[in-house]
Order: structure tokens, then C-alpha cells, then sequence
């Protein structure tokens, strides 16, 4: 693991940050070692675009796709890029307002054989994400430090007390969460997130079609009113 911190990444707070964008909109970064853009894109199901030279060209592609529609958009536009980090070469593939390194199925795909790390924000609301993937397997997940799940819950225990991140409790109240995060995925990858990198690199580009909905064969309806009486009702999908 490399020694990053999370003052190695305060720069993500500065007001001229390309990352400023995506604290704002909400993102996704994933992270995957050894398959490339088009590979990763075709796990996706996604239709590959021209490439997007640089982050702002991205952020312009971004927007247009998804206010240019009068309804809610069927895909998110998703960037990526190769970099070096541990153990070779890693994609770094990263959308607005998307969620795909939260999808369970792409990610035991994507990190079959492999490792693969996300991070997520869900834009001004409070809700971040972290997940790390190994061989198809969600070692560790979570959203707040003390409530983690995964086949291996704890492993990262010593790297996140490291990091601020208390596994027992709240975080150092000195610490920035967010920047401590990339820190994680940073110690997990040997990818180290710059400024300059986000700005300036060559994007593949690709649509990813939104996540279909899942089926559904029954309701479960149970109220209790003010007066104590309860409402219970389980209803069939044919039923209705």
C-alpha cells in the first residue's frame, strides 16, 4: 500500500478543483486493475462515444446528454482513462450523477480476477459510498466508517484509524472524510488522484444505460393508524 493521507487530497476542496464538479452534481470514480476502457465499457453495455479531451470537454458532453432531454435521461455519460498504480495498469472510469461502480453485478463482473475500488457522492445530499471488490467478492462497504459490511468487514480497520476514518466510531472531527476516501482507494490501488490528472487526460467516452428496474411479484402493505389499528395487506402482482 502507498502512505497517502488525507491532506494529500485536500486540494479537492479548493474552489478552482475540477473535483468541485463532481462534490456538487454528485459522481462516481471507479478504479480496476488490468481491463481496459473498452473492456469495461463493454461490461457496462455501454455505446461508445468520440473520447472527450480533457475534464471540461467531459463535464460539456456530460451536461448536454443529460439536460438536453426533456425527461429523465436512459444513460449517463461515463469517461475513462488507463493509469499506472499497483501491481500495472488501471482504468479509471468516472460519470456525474451516475452510479455504476455502485452496481453489485457490474462490479463482481468488472473485478473478476481482479481488484476493483469505488467511491460515490450523491452531490449536496449526505450520502457517500465506498467499495472494494476483489475476485468478484465486496470485501468491505460502507457509507459511515463504524457501519461497514463485506466478506471482510474489517480488513482495512488499521488503514482507516490511519486515515481518520475511526471503524469504531465518529471520524476525527479535524478529519475531511471525502479526502480521506481517496485516500483509501489510493492506499488500495496505488492510483494517486491529482488535480492535473482529472484536468488534462484523455477521456474515453461511453453511454451507460440506466439500470433497468427490478421486477417485482408482491406488496406488502402494513399501517398502524392513531387509534392503534393496523392495516395489514400482502398483495400478488396479478392481483392487481
Amino acid at each position: 500500500m502507498t502512505s497517502a493521507t488525507a491532506a494529500d487530497y485536500g486540494w479537492i476542496r479548493s474552489s478552482t478543483s475540477p473535483f468541485q464538479y463532481a462534490l456538487e452534481v454528485g459522481y462516481t470514480l471507479t478504479l480496476v486493475r488490468g481491463v481496459s476502457p473498452a473492456e469495461l465499457f463493454r461490461i457496462a453495455g455501454a455505446e461508445p462515444r468520440d473520447p472527450c479531451d480533457g475534464l471540461d470537454e467531459l463535464i460539456k458532453e456530460h451536461s448536454e446528454l443529460f439536460y438536453g432531454s426533456e425527461d429523465w435521461p436512459e444513460s449517463i455519460l461515463t469517461g475513462a482513462f488507463t493509469v499506472p498504480g499497483t501491481g500495472g495498469q488501471w482504468t479509471l472510469a468516472l460519470e456525474f450523477g451516475g452510479e455504476l461502480g455502485m452496481r453489485e453485478s457490474f462490479m463482481k463482473a468488472l473485478s473478476s480476477g481482479t481488484r476493483a475500488v469505488s467511491h460515490s457522492s450523491n452531490g449536496g445530499k449526505p450520502m457517500d459510498f465506498f467499495h472494494w471488490y476483489e475476485d468478484g467478492v465486496l470485501r468491505t462497504t460502507f457509507e459511515w466508517a463504524a457501519d461497514r459490511t463485506g466478506s471482510t468487514p474489517d480488513d482495512l480497520n488499521a488503514v482507516m484509524r490511519e486515515l481518520g476514518l475511526d471503524p469504531d466510531g465518529d471520524p476525527d472531527p479535524g478529519t475531511d472524510t471525502k479526502a480521506a476516501v481517496l485516500a483509501l482507494a489510493e492506499r488500495l490501488t496505488g492510483v494517486r488522484l491529482t488535480a492535473d490528472l482529472l484536468a488534462n487526460s484523455e477521456y474515453q467516452s461511453a453511454e451507460v444505460p440506466e439500470e433497468p428496474a427490478a421486477e417485482w411479484e408482491s406488496v406488502t402493505i402494513d399501517i398502524t393508524d392513531a387509534h392503534g389499528e393496523r392495516t395489514y395487506a400482502h398483495v400478488r402482482r396479478d392481483q392487481l
